[in-house]
């Protein structure tokens, strides 16, 4: 619990109102209550600030009507992540490995490190300073752990794999799986290609839940510094991204691909393999990157193209259906009857007509 001018000095805000009031949680405008602080991070809901049971509000401008305190600043979005923060701390652990973990002998625990029950660490792993290993998580041999760290229930870094500092992995992601690599024969057998590289996760990364990153044939498969993977995300051996990117749920980066810096993904979006993608480019929920994008911007479609061009491609697309039907018409004026291609999608309708 802290009160609202507590909360207002950690994000540099301004407090109009009584900051003296005492805040317990964090809530949308709709369900906050008395004890609670909510914000106001996008315009089209300001009207439901008049109406909300909220202790305070977190607003970018001082609004002239409002039944609660008002916290001032410059990014309300942000700073209601940094109050979430301090009023929900992560539950703490005492240090080391709990009953009925596993630390192999040969592994390297940190001293304020924590492994909890059924989580196993196994030979020359090294886990860093105030890491946490949840229940069933799995370090493999040989792999390396940084500081503050978070692996959920479940999440595997598996051998020789190396995860920066205050990197997350959500339940059941996977670090290091095998890449997708056969070699076939005349046969048309496939013989599973070795995949001896590993995975490098950089500082900052979160691993969404039910995420895997393969890890490279040779070499290494390396996510940048502060990339957000969401959620049932597959990320193909050998791909490489840069820092701050952001790839969505249901999407896939397929082997040997780069992206630069900040690349967004939207969700079910695809990336072909062994090609290069600029940095500062979006692709749109769906989108397919059939090749080489070259350029920043937003793009969308399949194959992916400027989101102008695929937007107006749409509505012309919606068209199409009257544009075919002044087609025919025109090449009825002009030779007295249909095209040969009239009919072919069973439209029954016009075939009889002559």
């Amino acid at each position: 619990m802290m009160t609202v001018g507590a909360l207002a000095g950690l994000v540099d805000g301004a407090v109009f109102g009584d900051a003296t009031r005492e805040i317990r949680g964090v809530a949308d405008l709709t369900s906050a209550g008395p004890s609670d602080i909510t914000f106001l991070a996008n315009a089209k809901y300001a009207s439901k600030v008049a109406t909300t049971r909220a202790g305070a509000v977190i607003v970018v401008q001082r609004l002239d009507a409002s039944p609660c305190a008002q916290v001032v600043c410059a990014n309300p979005y942000l700073a209601m992540q940094t109050i979430a923060q301090h009023l929900n701390p992560a539950p703490t652990y005492s240090a080391g490995a709990e009953p009925g973990a596993f630390v192999h002998p040969d592994a390297r625990l940190h001293p304020t490190a924590v492994v909890r029950v059924g989580a196993v660490v196994d030979a020359f792993a090294v886990i860093g300073e105030r890491t946490v290993i949840e229940p069933l998580a799995f370090v493999g041999r040989g792999a390396k752990v940084g500081a503050d760290c978070l692996l959920h229930p479940g999440a595997k870094v598996m051998s020789r794999c190396e995860v920066g500092d205050r990197v997350i992995i959500q339940p059941n992601g996977v670090v290091g799986s095998d890449g997708f690599g056969y070699a076939p024969d005349a046969a048309g057998k496939r013989h599973k290609i070795p995949q001896v590289g590993i995975v490098v996760l950089e500082d900052d990364v979160e691993i969404g839940a039910n995420s895997t990153i393969d890890r490279a044939t040779f070499g290494v498969t390396r996510v940048g510094k502060g990339t957000k993977i969401d959620n049932l995300v597959q990320i193909g051996h050998n791909v490489v991204t840069g820092s701050d990117c952001v790839i969505v749920s249901q999407s896939g980066v397929a082997g040997s691909t780069t992206l630069g810096d900040r690349v967004v993904m939207g969700a079910q979006t695809g990336i072909t393999g062994h090609v290069t993608v600029a940095s500062d480019v979006t692709l749109a929920a769906r989108a397919a990157a059939a090749g080489r994008i070259a350029a920043a911007g937003i793009y969308g479609g399949i194959p992916a193209i400027p989101h102008t061009k695929w937007v107006k491609s749409m509505a012309v697309v919606a068209m199409l259906p009257e544009l075919r039907k002044r087609v025919r018409e025109l090449e009825r004026k002009v030779t007295g009857k249909f095209s040969s291609a009239e009919g072919v999608d069973g439209d029954s309708s016009d075939s009889n007509r002559s």
